[in-house]
């Protein structure tokens, strides 16, 4: 049968670029994998200690696992740091912030399943992201750069 011969891949973390998220300054990804039958997304988010994203809401589960820096909800009391894994539930809609005192940056793994929609003030989306957003950033940002891209929507 054909998942039999699926197999496990390894991504080396430097050969992924880091690419500007785009909706706010200084806010990098670097994405992994952009599954087309899961509608997932697994990336690296990289910001710095003065970051606020968006308000933005969760049609998915995201699992998010702090490497380095602290963040916060601005929703929350809470404070995640290295080491913190985040869950949050489908539906669920919050303002993320980097919290200055954690370090220089803020580094996380996400693992993001369905659309994330960024929100406005008045709750007018500015922006979607899901694995076809990520797919075409990043293949769009390796073809201006003149970078090989790896098929991050192939199994195996």
């Amino acid at each position: 049968m054909f998942f039999e011969h699926v197999e496990a891949s390894c991504i080396s973390d430097e050969s992924m670029p880091w690419i500007p998220l785009g909706v706010a300054p200084g806010v990098e990804v670097k994405f992994f994998k952009a599954d087309p039958v899961r509608g997932e997304v697994i990336a690296l988010l990289k910001a710095p200690a003065d970051a606020k994203l968006p308000r933005h809401h969760h049609s998915g589960t995201v699992v998010v696992y702090t490497l380095k820096g602290k963040w916060k909800y601005k929703e929350h009391d809470w404070i995640a740091g290295p080491g913190s894994i985040v869950y949050e539930t489908a539906a669920s809609t919050h303002a993320p912030e980097a919290v200055p005192e954690g370090g220089p940056e803020v580094v996380v793994l996400n693992i993001v399943t369905g659309d994330l929609v960024y929100l406005n003030d008045d709750d007018s989306v500015i922006a979607t992201a899901n694995w076809r957003t990520a797919a075409k950033q990043y293949f769009g940002y390796c073809k201006k750069n003149g970078i090989e891209p790896r098929d991050i929507t192939a199994f195996g």
